[in-house]
């Protein structure tokens, strides 16, 4: 995917080995796959060591139920690929339910870490990920 998109933005953090990616409004099948294109696409950089993800959700409305196993696939996929962990913030009790969800099918609850506010996100980042420089 070129340009920008209404559904997300991820960033590369390659000195952290860290991806920073915001999920905004309501989410398809169509959406989740055309980020996870984009994600696998920036995230190659990062591959081969382990690397981190932050993802702020507080923007995310609610997703369309074909959505929920593609982005645990998504994650599982993540894992994959040496991601070691994943910080979530979310502060929508709907959302939050479908983040487990996709956290449990992805097979992703051992590296996920979900907060209600970005600065207890970032804290917890700050305190728990050190990568390899």
């Amino acid at each position: 995917m070129t340009g920008w998109s209404l559904e997300f933005s991820i960033e590369i953090d390659q000195p952290r080995r860290l991806v920073q990616v915001r999920i905004y409004g309501i989410w398809k099948g169509s959406h989740a796959d055309a980020y996870h294109r984009e994600f696998e696409e920036k995230a190659r950089v990062l591959f081969g060591k382990p690397w981190a993800k932050l993802v702020d959700l507080t923007g995310w409305k609610t997703s369309y139920p074909e959505t929920t196993q593609r982005v645990a696939e998504h994650m599982h996929w993540c894992h994959k690929h040496d991601n070691v962990l994943s910080i979530y913030v979310v502060n929508n009790p709907s959302t939050f339910r479908q983040l487990r969800e996709m956290i449990t099918r992805g097979g992703t609850a051992q590296e996920a870490q979900v907060f209600k506010t970005m600065a207890e996100a970032e804290k917890y980042l700050a305190e728990n990920w050190h990568p390899e420089t």
